[in-house]
């Protein structure tokens, strides 16, 4: 599915106005069951749902490991394929009311719907104490990000997260409308060749807010940057973490919040 649609536009402009086709992000509900208990609604960008699956699945705690995932199918009957099932392996039991959440959760909202304050923090492994990451190294990734950010070539409208090697070497790519989306795909992408994930750091193209540190921690992504500011409770979930946090990652600058002993 295309993460992206066509419209028609108006421009107007100094010369007057003209009509032109144009390039949106698509945004669609996302239903996640759990075996016949639906537990979440997305909005999304349609396109990778089977990560954007197990990706959630992983981050909110849901399951530990991938291996507790016996198939993510889309819903039999739906067309649209808005609707998606996970069908735990033999011998795995989840309560699936645990995870329900109360409301929809928008393109803009990481924990929207969760019942309190309390179940926004999912239990995180220990994170290791490196890797250890060269600033020059640091200060390459977002041009390195960009070139392959086709959805946002197209539309302007549309979030990244990359996992880099510690290296500078591009493992893997996620676009999505919701910026806890395309964290969540890209989770998903990598836990399919790998688990628990080898030290690889994540990049995200707007700012660093709690979401992005808590799906991180629990990912077990040690370095989380992003071209924009980050927010307070994410430094704060960082620091107790032990969660790399960097903001402002823009040319040869950038602001270290937490974690410091990762950058030389």
């Amino acid at each position: 599915m295309d993460p992206t649609e066509q419209v028609q536009v108006i421009r107007i402009g100094p010369t007057g106005r003209e009509m032109y086709t144009d390039h949106v992000v698509a945004e669609a509900p996302f239903e996640l069951r759990l075996g016949d208990t639906p537990i979440a609604v997305l909005m999304r960008s349609p396109g990778h749902d089977a990560d954007l699956a197990l990706g959630f699945a992983l981050t909110e705690g849901i399951i530990l490991r991938p291996a507790e995932i016996g198939a993510i199918r889309p819903l039999p009957g739906d067309e649209r394929g808005d609707r998606w099932v996970l069908e735990l392996a033999g011998g795995v039991t989840v309560d699936p009311e645990q995870f329900r959440r109360n409301l929809y959760t928008s393109s803009s909202c990481g924990v929207c719907g969760k019942a309190s304050i309390d179940a926004v923090r999912v239990a995180a492994p220990p994170l290791p104490d490196g890797p250890v990451l060269d600033r020059n190294v640091l200060f390459s990734l977002p041009e390195k990000m960009r070139v392959f950010q086709s959805a946002f070539t197209l539309t302007g409208g549309i979030h990244a997260a990359a996992a880099f090697t510690p290296s500078g070497e591009l493992v893997a790519l996620r676009e999505d409308v919701g910026r806890h989306n395309a964290v969540d795909k890209l989770v998903g992408a990598l836990a399919v060749e790998a688990w628990p994930l080898p030290e690889l750091i994540l990049l995200v193209s707007g700012r660093v807010s709690f979401e992005m540190v808590q799906k991180a921690a629990v990912a077990g992504l040690p370095i989380v940057c992003g071209v924009s500011a980050a927010s307070s409770l994410a430094i704060d979930l960082g620091r107790e973490l032990g969660v790399t946090v960097v903001g402002f990652l823009r040319g040869e600058e950038c602001n270290i919040y937490t974690g410091d002993h990762r950058i030389r």
